[in-house]
C-alpha cells in the first residue's frame, strides 16, 4: 500500500480527461438507476438491486484502474504477447461446457467469485496492448510489407473465430478494427490497407448472409415497422424512445419505455433511456463527453510520439479507437443507423465486467499521460538548468 501511495503521490493527472471520465460514470450511474428500479423490484423485490451491485462495480472499477495506473508503460509493453495469449486461453475456456455463462443464447461470461466477467471486454484491454508492442517492434515491416499485416491479423482471426462461436460478433468486429487502427496509424500503407479493410468487409457480409439470426437483425434494422412486434421490437421501442424526448426530455425517471417496453434499458439500450428522460440536450451531452474523450487520447498520443514514446503512443491510438468505434456502435444501434449489437456504451452501461475493464482502460491512457507529463517536465528542467548554466 505504501509502494502504491509513493507512485500516486507524482502521477500527473489530465484535469480533462478526469472531468470527462467522471461525468460518464456519473451520468451512466444515474441513469442506470432510473433504468433498473422496476427491474430490481421485479426480480428481486429490491429496487436498489441494480444501483447498488453498479455502484460496486464502479468501486471495483476504480480501484483496479488505480492499480493499472502505477504499472510503468515499459512493463505492458514487455508483457504484450503473453497477455494476448492469455485473452485467447481465456476465449477458449470459456466456451469449455460447464464452466462458461450462458446469457441470452451466448456463452460470454465467466463467473469468478460471484462476479461475471465478460471474456470479449478483457481480449478488447489486451488486443490494444498486443498490437501497440507489435507495432512498435516491426514498424518497417508494417509499412513495406504485407506479410507484416497478416501477421497479426492471423492471432487477431483466431480471436474472432473464438468470439464467434459464443457467438459475439460485435467483440469481433472491435477487436479487428482495434488491430487495423493501429496498423493504420503506424503507417501501413493505403492500399494494403484498403485490401484487407475489403477482405474483412466481405467476410463479415458473408457472415450476416449465411447466419438466419443476423440475416434477421439487418434486415429488420432497414425496416423495423415491417414487424414492431417481433424482429424490428428493440429498434421500434429505441426509436419511441428518442421521439418521446423531444428537446429535454420528459424528466429524470419519468420515462415509460423502460418500463418493460424498451429490453436491455440499462445496458445496450441505456442511451435511448438518456434521450427519452434527457431528452436532444441530454443525448448531445453524452455524445459531447465521448467526443472530447476521444480527441484527449489522441492529442495524448500524439504528445508521446513528440517525447519519442512509440508504445505508449500506439497505446492512446488503441484506446482512442476503442472508446470511440465502441460508443459509435452503440449509439448508432439506439438511433437505428447501425443493426442491433449487443456493445455496451463504455463507463455508462450497466455490467461488471464491462464497467472495470473500461475503467481500467481509462486507467492506462491517465498512465501514458503521467509519464509524456513528466518527460516533458524532466526536459523543461534540463533546459532550464543548462540555462542557468550558460548565463553564470
Amino acid at each position: 500500500m505504501k509502494t502504491l501511495l509513493a507512485r500516486m503521490s507524482v502521477f500527473h493527472f489530465d484535469p480533462v480527461l478526469v472531468f470527462v471520465s467522471a461525468s460518464l460514470l456519473l451520468i451512466g450511474y444515474v441513469m442506470v438507476g432510473s433504468a433498473s428500479l422496476h427491474l430490481g423490484i421485479k426480480m428481486t423485490g429490491d429496487g436498489l438491486y441494480y444501483p447498488l451491485r453498479q455502484l460496486a462495480h464502479i468501486g471495483m472499477g476504480i480501484l483496479l484502474g488505480t492499480g493499472i495506473a502505477t504499472v510503468p508503460m515499459s512493463v505492458w509493453e514487455k508483457n504484450g504477447p503473453q497477455l494476448f495469449i492469455a485473452g485467447l486461453l481465456l476465449l477458449i475456456i470459456v466456451l469449455i461446457p460447464g464452466l462458461g455463462v450462458k446469457v441470452n443464447g451466448s456463452v460470454r461470461w465467466l463467473s469468478l467469485g460471484g462476479l461475471r466477467i465478460q471474456v470479449s471486454e478483457v481480449v478488447k484491454f489486451f488486443s490494444v496492448i498486443y498490437m501497440a508492442g507489435y507495432v512498435t517492434r516491426y514498424q518497417d515491416s508494417v509499412q513495406t510489407s504485407a506479410f507484416g499485416l497478416l501477421k497479426p491479423l492471423g492471432l487477431f482471426s483466431i480471436a474472432s473465430v473464438l468470439l464467434l462461436l459464443e457467438p459475439d460478433f460485435g467483440s469481433a468486429v472491435v477487436i479487428l478494427m482495434i488491430a487495423m487502427g493501429i496498423m493504420f496509424l503506424a503507417g501501413a500503407r493505403l492500399s494494403q490497407f484498403i485490401i484487407l479493410l475489403s477482405i474483412i468487409g466481405v467476410l463479415a457480409m458473408l457472415l450476416v448472409y449465411f447466419s438466419p439470426y443476423r440475416l434477421v437483425r439487418v434486415t429488420s434494422f432497414m425496416n423495423p415497422w415491417a414487424d414492431p412486434l417481433k424482429t424490428g421490437f428493440q429498434l421500434v421501442q429505441a426509436l419511441i424512445s428518442f421521439g418521446r424526448g423531444e428537446w429535454l426530455g420528459v424528466g429524470l425517471g419519468s420515462g415509460i419505455q423502460k418500463l418493460f417496453y424498451l429490453p436491455e434499458a440499462h445496458t445496450d439500450f441505456l442511451f435511448s433511456v438518456i434521450a427519452e428522460e434527457l431528452g436532444l440536450l441530454g443525448v448531445l451531452t453524452v455524445i459531447g463527453l465521448f467526443s472530447v474523450l476521444v480527441w484527449r487520447a489522441f492529442a495524448v498520443a500524439v504528445a508521446a510520439e513528440q517525447v519519442g514514446q512509440r508504445f505508449s503512443a500506439y497505446i492512446a491510438y488503441g484506446l482512442g479507437i476503442w472508446f470511440g468505434f465502441q460508443s459509435f456502435v452503440n449509439m448508432g444501434v439506439n438511433m437505428g443507423i447501425l443493426p442491433t449489437k449487443g456493445l455496451t456504451l463504455p463507463l455508462m452501461s450497466y455490467g461488471g465486467g464491462s464497467m472495470m475493464i473500461m475503467c481500467c482502460a481509462v486507467a492506462l491512457l491517465f498512465r501514458v499521460q503521467s509519464e509524456v507529463a513528466e518527460i516533458n517536465a524532466s526536459t523543461g528542467s534540463s533546459q532550464r538548468r543548462s540555462t542557468r548554466i550558460r548565463h553564470e
